[in-house]
């Protein structure tokens, strides 16, 4: 025969133990595969046909189902009563009964259909083990390796299945090669004509909120939580945190003893990322002053409707409120939910008066920078830097002349009396 059952059965085994799929599972499709090949070669295409496979031997019980009738019309479908109670005593019309086939050989056409369905249907119970598998995982971190880089995408190596991680999931900046060792973020798993596909994440606000959570034991047991994150991957991260415990400081709980905490989470995302991490308030007011740390803020104004935020801050602390390329004010607005606009601080009382003002004080301060820039100047001709070797030689034997000559004149004097 074409098909060889003894081979098949080990096959079986094979499989589950390659694919880590239970043993049952396989020998299920397996003797789907085979009721469908059997339905092509020896019956019809609407019979009911379940097959049965004995793994040891190779044997293979083929079951029709039929239903009990008075007259066959169709042979395929029906069988007579009469012959129905030769296989069962106590059957009636309108029953059903299973008819039992002994399947010798397979022919080559339906040998090839039930190899066709084999694979197709281990692929489709492989994927449903996966799904079952990961679903749970998802929200979580996961110990990672990069399997390959294709483009944008990069191919991640999770144990039993492989993970995708699009480039908006990836670390700004950061590079990755066959065979790295990291930890990922289980975002998703998506159902696809491929089959369930794993969406990883180490760009997510999640990733950084686990790696803190394995760092801060406290988060467990609520003593001290993240209340909110902001993050632009590879670039700046700020997080609101708040404690629960009443003396308990929570920043200094989340940046750990000389910053071992929050070195540990910028280690995984890369030190290239700086964390800002900042004291939730439930005052809008306080919260956003929090936010734009480490800018001094002199005022804010909230239009609370609009949820925005008009924020007053000195002259010399507004590109500092604002941050490169707008990046501090950005994080600060995502993280409190207000739409920022920064100012600077006016000073009232006309546009003359800030110049006037800003004369006042060095005006005051007069003879003190006088001085200061009279010393400079004296001591500029003696930097060494500014003379050349002949020139010092020159100045030294001048002053020595100088010195002698006035000794001269001295002892002279003193003669003379």
């Amino acid at each position: 025969m074409d098909l060889d059952m003894k081979q098949l059965a080990l096959a079986i085994r094979t499989i589950a133990e390659e694919k880590n799929l239970p043993e049952d599972s396989v020998k299920e499709v397996v003797e789907q595969a085979l009721a469908a090949a059997y339905r092509r070669d020896y019956g019809d295409r609407e019979q009911d046909i379940r097959v049965e496979m004995n793994l040891n031997t190779g044997d293979i019980d083929v079951y029709v189902t039929k239903d009990i009738v008075e007259k066959v019309e169709h042979a395929a479908e029906q069988i007579s009563l009469t012959e129905a109670q030769v296989r069962r005593k106590n059957a009636k019309v309108g029953e059903t009964i299973e008819v039992h086939e002994k399947a010798e050989e397979f022919g080559r056409v339906a040998a090839q259909t039930a190899k066709q369905v084999i694979l197709q249907r281990l692929r489709e119970a492989e994927r449903e083990i996966i799904m079952s598998e990961y679903q749970d995982k998802i929200g979580t971190v996961i110990n990672a390796t990069v399997a390959r880089v294709e483009g944008n995408i990069v191919r991640i190596d999770l144990g039993k299945a492989q993970g995708i991680m699009p480039r908006s999931e990836q670390i700004q900046g950061e590079r990755y090669y066959p065979g790295q060792r990291i930890k990922v973020y289980l975002k998703d798993v998506e159902r696809s004509f491929r089959g369930p596909q794993l969406v990883v994440s180490r760009g997510n606000t999640e990733f950084i909120e686990w790696l803190f959570r394995g760092e801060v034991p406290e988060m467990e047991n609520g003593a001290v939580e993240i209340k909110g994150i902001s993050r632009e991957a590879g670039v700046r991260t700020k997080i609101a945190v708040a404690s629960s415990v009443p003396g308990v400081d929570p920043v200094g709980t989340f940046v750990g003893g000389h910053g071992t905490r929050v070195n540990a989470v910028m280690s995984e995302v890369g030190e290239q990322e700086k964390i800002d991490i900042i004291v939730f308030a439930e005052d809008p007011v306080e919260y956003i002053t929090n936010a734009l740390s480490p800018t001094k803020v002199a005022k804010v104004e909230i239009d609370e409707k609009n949820k925005k935020a008009r924020v007053i801050v000195p002259e010399d602390q507004q590109s500092i409120a604002i941050g490169k390329s707008g990046q501090n004010v950005r994080l600060a607005s995502k993280l409190t939910g207000y739409e920022l606009d920064i100012e600077a601080e006016k000073v009232t009382g006309g546009g003359e008066k800030p110049a006037e003002t800003g004369d006042e004080k060095p005006a005051a301060e007069e003879p003190k920078e006088a001085k200061t820039g009279e010393a400079k100047t004296k001591e500029l001709p003696k930097q060494p830097k500014l003379k050349k070797k002949s020139e010092l030689e020159s100045s030294l034997l001048e002053a020595i002349e100088e010195h002698g000559e006035g000794d001269e004149t001295d002892d002279k004097k003193t003669d003379e009396k």
